[in-house]
């Protein structure tokens, strides 16, 4: 046996592949097991390939619109056979990478399936059933999820799918039932909206992307139903019957009337399951949280020394950033336990991670929404500023959307932004910053915004919050 790993790591997503590098970056000998493809789910499955995809949709959305910006664009159409390849091309681009930084950093990768044996003990086997077992002082999981399946109609990969299966389809849905309003469901229905099919979203809350500050669901659903996707709000799926022509899916609207429609195909988007099956983690004793996902402390440590876990595997939000971040952190932590590296890991404050959506328009946010700030007691300044008064905006031809700004009105503290429009997915960082910073309203008011930007809509927003905006 040789010496044993100072780390190992179990999945080599966003968060496994990132805990690695950084554990080597810090001197410590490292090793990554990974079953399938680095990279995990999201350089292969997920966040890269699926805006690979909405890149395409959004290129036919401006072919399909030359004339709004005097141009001539004939006999446009989508060849989803061709958009799917450039995907996977996409990832396969960025997996060669991954397994090029994991040769620069001299990380030892194993291919196989983990299974934690004891403490410090990790049971590999591959593909052709061999099996090794690599001992490390500290082992960290980041094995990820996968989608969650109506327990009604389990995901075929011919009529009902899952993400997964909506990003390599055989064919393009003429009819496609979307099945929860989140991130994942708004993209593929906006996405394949834009492809042409006829798109039904299906939402059992009161309202789209439920998450978001209720200002940007209201906007939101008049912006999708404007470009034709069909939305039931506070309704619910019932009886699922599939056929080889499509399937057959019984909806009880939010007044309770319940109709069948046939559909070609449903795509199934109502949240994850965490992929611990079979890793062992009931034989070490350790713990769950209260929705079954692994319990950890402020430095992703679980209850068994030596065993850290992070990414979407624990507690939300299940957002690859997140992840990111989590595995510097427990690394960081590892190696101030080992005496490695001048390092100071300081817990992840959840309330300053942004959330992203890539449907048309984009949907962006961090912190507390107005109603939240509210519940919580704030006594509350809120800005918000139409990116219809913005001089970018309208010259890209795309002037749909609103900046929207929360504060505290007793210190000035910026509680929450909320955006929905072009490319505010670019723009979120800067009020990530200024919270992390613990900024308030006088330093954003007197940054200087660059002009002719969207982001100026940033500006704009924050004045508002205090009577002062300029161009409204």
């Amino acid at each position: 046996m040789a010496d044993p790993y100072d780390l190992i790591v179990l999945g080599s997503g966003p968060g496994g592949y990132v805990a690695a590098i950084r554990a080597a970056q810090l001197g410590l000998k490292t090793a990554i097991v990974e079953r399938e493809r680095l990279g995990g789910i999201c350089l292969n499955w997920g966040c890269i390939p699926t805006k690979a995809l909405l890149r395409s949709a959004e290129v036919l959305h401006h072919m399909k619109h030359a004339k709004d910006f005097g141009l001539s664009a004939d006999n446009v159409a989508a060849d989803i056979e061709a958009v799917v390849k450039r995907s996977r091309g996409v990832a396969d681009q960025l997996n060669k990478g991954v397994t090029g930084l994991m040769k620069k950093n001299k990380i030892d990768v194993h291919m196989g399936t983990g299974k934690l044996v004891a403490p410090g003990k990790l049971l590999v086997t591959g593909e052709d059933g061999k099996e090794q077992t690599l001992e490390g002082k500290h082992i960290i999981i980041a094995v990820g999820a996968r989608a969650r399946d109506l327990p009604k109609a389990k995901a075929d990969g011919e009529r009902i799918w899952t993400y997964r299966h909506a990003m390599t389809p055989k064919e393009l849905p003429q009819k496609l039932l979307v099945i929860g309003s989140g991130a994942i469901g708004i993209e593929f229905a906006s996405f394949y909206n834009d492809m042409g099919s006829d798109v039904t979203v299906v939402e059992m809350m009161d309202r789209v992307v439920p998450v978001e500050d209720v200002d940007v669901s209201k906007f939101l659903e008049k912006a999708l139903a404007k470009q034709g996707i069909s939305i039931m709000t506070g309704a619910n799926v019932g009886a699922i019957e599939k056929s080889d022509k499509g399937v057959k899916v019984a909806i009880k609207d939010k007044n309770g009337k319940e109709e069948t429609t046939e559909f070609s195909h449903v795509i199934v988007a109502i949240g994850i399951t965490p992929n611990l099956e079979n890793l062992g983690l009931e034989d070490l004793n350790i713990e769950p949280d209260a929705k079954f996902f692994i319990k950890v402390d402020d430095y992703c440590r679980t209850n068994v020394p030596g065993v850290w876990a992070i990414g979407d595997c624990t507690a939300g939000p299940w957002l690859a950033h997140k992840a990111s971040h989590e595995a510097v952190l427990a690394v960081e932590a590892i190696a101030q336990e080992l005496g490695n590296g001048d390092v100071h890991p300081h817990p992840l404050d959840r309330r300053n991670i942004p959330g992203c959506t890539y449907c048309h328009p984009q949907i962006a946010s961090v912190g507390l929404t107005e109603a939240k700030a509210r519940e919580a007691g704030y006594e509350v300044k809120v800005g918000q500023f139409p990116f219809i008064g913005n001089g970018k905006a309208i010259a890209m031809g795309d002037q749909e959307g609103f900046v929207k700004t929360v504060f505290d009105g007793k210190t000035g503290e910026l509680l929450g932004a909320h955006m929905v429009g072009l490319e505010v997915t670019e723009m979120i960082q800067g009020f990530v910053v200024g919270k992390t910073l613990e900024t308030t309203e006088a330093e954003l008011i007197q940054s200087v915004f660059p002009h002719p930007t969207i982001s100026e809509g940033m500006h704009e927003a924050v004045l508002g919050a205090y009577g002062r905006a300029i161009h409204i």
